[in-house]
């Protein structure tokens, strides 16, 4: 348990006007009033150290993990919403249908992006996110893709354009794969990261985002992908094998739904996640809050995320980059890291989980700390604004990270510096409350800019 004195503070003196100045015929009133006017003299004129409300180390990782069950299940409940998006797709592709599905996903991302936090000091977090948020993908795998696609070097995957969705036969890394049915087993045993390339990807938020919305050819230019309704439509099918790609969509979002679920569960009261975090008197979560403030501000969100793009000016390291959506998925980043440090969530409904946390830890040793960590990240939220702001008025995420467009550059730069500087200020918590083992997670973009153009020359 964290626990100190609170700095001083001053206590309010009884009033000199009314009983210090009262007199009485009765000698023990008197003397007991003077007793009384003298003590509280004395006490008005010094400082009296109280003891601060400290919570435990448990209590702010009992918050830790309620926010984390809250937000899994929330994720869960928004997939099940896309999952019936789907099926209406599906059952009655049109326009419309498409669009209420695409909608559906990007309503999904929300919940499910303030969750990335507990991704990084959570190994049980980290082990299964490849299955529902891995990317870039090499979506010629999954579909059709363009014939600049297909014609790139593929040197590095040799599934880059094995299309599934065409094919009922597939060779991968030497191995003979049975395609004819589009199953769960076919996609997550056989497909996702297959020849251990982690390119490969067959499952979780992004493959659908490709099937719902097709490649973006535009690259920096307006625009997002366009897939045709029809190509869900087995009676009126356009890219072919119509049949196909309705059950690939159906299964890798059944498969979404299922592992949200379970997340879920492992941060309930008895779930393995929750467990863990609670060892050694919530100090073991201490290590992993931290961490993962940390390591999604600095080394992913603003390395690998944001500052690898700009820096060779590619819109295929945008994070959403089929839908055009990473704003958002930036912005929901921003705020799940800050909860976790206010300890306070807001779910889909409206109703909040809130309680004990590490900003109550780090202002009870050092107020001006805690305002400075809250004021970085209060800045980071009115930079990230200003970002959502822009794509949503004036022109996408991938196009602010364009070359020649050093205003929109600048506006995502910003962003960037912003999140480094909120890094420096967890820093300075960590040493002020004296937690050990913590490594946040680094960026060659950030660290070594230098490095990763030579490395992208050409």
């Amino acid at each position: 348990m964290l626990s100190r004195l609170a700095g001083t503070s001053k206590v309010r003196g009884y009033s000199q006007s009314a009983s210090c100045r009262r007199l009485s015929r009765d000698p023990q009133k008197v003397r007991r009033f003077m007793w009384v006017c003298l003590a509280a003299l004395f006490i008005a004129g010094q400082p009296l150290l109280v003891r601060a409300d400290v919570p435990s180390t448990t209590a702010v990782i009992t918050i830790y993990a309620d926010i984390a069950q809250a937000s899994y299940a929330d994720s869960h409940a928004a997939a099940v919403e896309l999952q019936a998006a789907v099926e209406v797709l599906l059952t009655k592709p049109s326009e419309q249908s498409l669009a209420a599905a695409r909608a559906a996903w990007v309503k999904a991302r929300e919940p499910y992006m303030q969750t990335e936090v507990f991704r990084f000091g959570n190994k049980i977090v980290d082990d299964w996110e490849g299955k529902v948020n891995a990317w870039p993908l090499d979506e010629g795998l999954i579909d059709y893709v363009s014939r600049d696609y297909t014609e790139s070097d593929s040197s590095e995957n040799e599934a880059y354009a094995i299309n599934v969705i065409a094919n009922t036969e597939l060779k991968i890394a030497g191995e003979t794969i049975d395609a004819s049915r589009i199953t769960p087993e076919l996609l997550v045993r056989s497909l996702h990261e297959a020849g251990g390339v982690e390119a490969n990807v067959a499952t979780g938020y992004h493959a659908i985002e490709f099937l719902l919305w097709g490649q973006d050819l535009n690259g920096t230019r307006p625009g997002a992908g366009a897939r045709p309704a029809t190509d869900f439509d087995v009676n009126d099918c356009t890219g072919g094998n119509c049949d196909r790609r309705g059950e690939f969509l159906r299964v890798v979002t059944n498969l979404l739904v299922e592992q949200l679920k379970l997340m879920a569960g492992h941060w309930s009261g008895t779930g393995i996640a929750r467990r863990e975090v609670m060892k050694d008197n919530g100090n073991a979560g201490l290590v992993a809050l931290f961490t993962g403030l940390g390591s999604l501000t600095y080394g992913e969100l603003a390395g690998e995320r944001m500052k690898l793009g700009l820096l060779i000016h590619d819109p295929e390291e945008e994070h959403d980059c089929f839908s055009d959506n990473t704003h958002f998925s930036h912005y929901f980043n921003a705020v799940g890291i800050r909860n976790i440090f206010e300890g306070h969530y807001v779910r889909r409904d409206g109703s909040e989980v809130s309680g004990p946390s590490v900003s109550d830890l780090v202002k009870a040793k050092s107020p001006e700390l805690d305002r400075k960590v809250r004021g970085s990240i209060n800045e980071t939220m009115k930079l990230m604004s200003a970002m959502v702001e822009r794509a949503k008025t004036v022109e996408a995420y991938d196009q602010m990270i364009g070359e020649d467009n050093p205003e929109g550059n600048a506006v995502v730069q910003a962003v960037i510096d912003a999140l480094a500087v909120q890094a420096k200020a967890f820093e300075e918590a960590i040493q002020l409350l004296g937690i050990e083992g913590i490594a946040f997670m680094g960026s060659d973009s950030l660290d070594s800019p230098d490095q990763v153009l030579e490395e992208n020359k050409g």
